[in-house]
C-alpha cells in the first residue's frame, strides 16, 4: 500500500478519525467474516510468523532475519516465506542480502508447500499474521515504542490492520524501542500468556556522518522513526523529506535533492530500504545508514520459537 501516513492515525480524539470511524467498524466486520468463513489450514512443518496489527513501519523484516539467521546456528535451516507484491522487490533485495533462503508467491500457502518441497526444516512468514488460511506454530507482533497502536483506531480513521484483541492469536510481542509497563498491562489483561521483549537499532556506519549537517530522505511505513533515529544519535539534521511507503522513485527527482543538498551543503542520508530502491541510478552523492537489530534477551526468545521445532 503506497501512502504517506496521515499525522492524525497517531493523535488521540482526532476529529477526522473521529468522523471516519463508522469506515473502521467495516474493517472489524470484514475481519470477523473472515475469520469466521476461512478454515485455516496445517502445512505439516513449523511455522513462525512475524506480524504485526499496525500497519507498516513495526520491523518485522529485520525480525524476520535476524530469527532465520539465529535459528540457523542452531541448526535450524529455515525459508523466510513472503508474499509476492511487484512494487516490495527493493524489500525481497534487501532480505537476500542478508538471508539467502526466500520464497516469494502470489499465495502464501504455495510458497510454505514450496519450502516444503526444498527440505526446509520451517518457516519464517514475514508478515502475514492476518492470514487466515494458515496455522501458524508461533507468531510473534511487531510494535514501535513511538507509535504502539496509534489512536486506536482501524483503517481509515486509524492505523491498525485489527482491533488489539488480536493479540489473543499471538505469543509474542516485540517492541522496538523503550520499554513501556502500562500498554504490556493492557496487554496482559487480554492475554496474560504473551512473552514481551524488546529491541533497538544500532546504527553501523554512523561515524561517517559525525558532524556533517544532514538531508534525510525516507519512503517507508514510519518515516519519523528513521529521523527521530538520526537525532538520538546526535546526527545534526537540517531537511526532512518524505514520500509514501514503497515510492517508486525518478531519477530526476533524486537530482533535485542532490542540487539542493550541494547548494546548501547537505550530506544525503536515506534508509537501507529506500538504497535499495535507488540503487540502479548509480548516485554517489546518496548514502544510507546500515541498521542491525538488537533484542535483549535474545537467547530467551531464540528459546522459546526452537520449541515448535520438537
Amino acid at each position: 500500500m503506497k501512502l504517506i501516513k496521515p499525522k492524525f492515525w497517531d493523535k488521540e480524539n482526532s476529529l477526522i478519525a473521529l468522523l471516519l470511524s463508522p469506515l473502521s467498524l467495516v474493517t472489524e466486520l470484514i475481519i470477523f467474516i473472515k475469520r469466521k468463513i476461512i478454515l485455516p489450514s496445517n502445512f505439516n512443518i513449523p511455522i513462525v510468523c512475524i506480524g504485526n496489527i499496525y500497519l507498516g513501519g513495526t520491523g518485522k523484516t529485520p525480525l524476520s532475519i535476524l530469527v532465520a539467521k539465529e535459528l540457523k546456528k542452531k541448526k535450524k535451516n529455515n525459508a523466510i516465506v513472503r508474499k509476492y507484491y511487484p512494487d516490495h522487490i527493493d524489500e525481497y533485495d534487501l532480505i537476500k542480502e542478508s538471508f539467502q533462503n526466500l520464497i516469494t508467491n502470489s499465495y502464501r500457502e504455495d510458497a510454505i508447500n514450496e519450502a516444503k518441497l526444498n527440505g526446509y526444516d520451517g518457516v519464517i512468514l514475514d508478515d502475514g499474521f492476518q492470514d487466515f488460511k494458515i496455522n501458524k506454530d508461533l507468531s510473534i507482533l511487531c510494535f514501535n515504542s513511538s507509535q504502539l497502536i496509534g489512536n486506536g483506531f482501524l483503517i481509515p480513521a486509524g492505523p491498525l490492520r485489527e482491533s488489539l484483541n488480536a493479540i489473543r492469536r499471538a505469543n509474542v510481542i516485540v517492541i522496538n524501542g523503550n520499554k513501556i509497563l502500562n500498554f504490556e498491562k493492557r496487554v496482559h489483561k487480554i492475554n496474560k500468556n504473551i512473552k514481551f521483549f524488546y529491541s533497538k537499532y544500532k546504527l553501523e556506519n554512523v561515524r561517517r556522518f559525525k558532524n556533517k549537517k544532514i538531508l534525510a530522505f525516507a519512503g517507508i511505513g514510519n518515516p519519523e522513526n528513521f529521523f527521530d533515529l538520526l537525532e538520538e544519535n546526535n546526527l545534526d539534521l537540517k531537511k526532512k523529506i518524505i514520500f509514501p511507503d514503497h515510492y517508486k522513485f525518478e531519477r530526476k527527482e533524486l537530482l533535485k535533492i542532490i542540487s539542493f543538498a550541494k547548494k546548501n551543503r547537505l550530506k544525503i542520508i536515506t534508509t537501507e530500504k529506500d538504497y535499495y530502491r535507488i540503487k540502479e541510478f548509480k548516485l554517489r552523492d546518496i548514502n544510507f545508514l546500515k541498521l542491525n537489530l538488537e533484542i535483549k534477551n535474545k537467547k530467551k526468545l531464540i528459546n522459546g520459537i526452537l520449541k515448535i521445532y520438537n
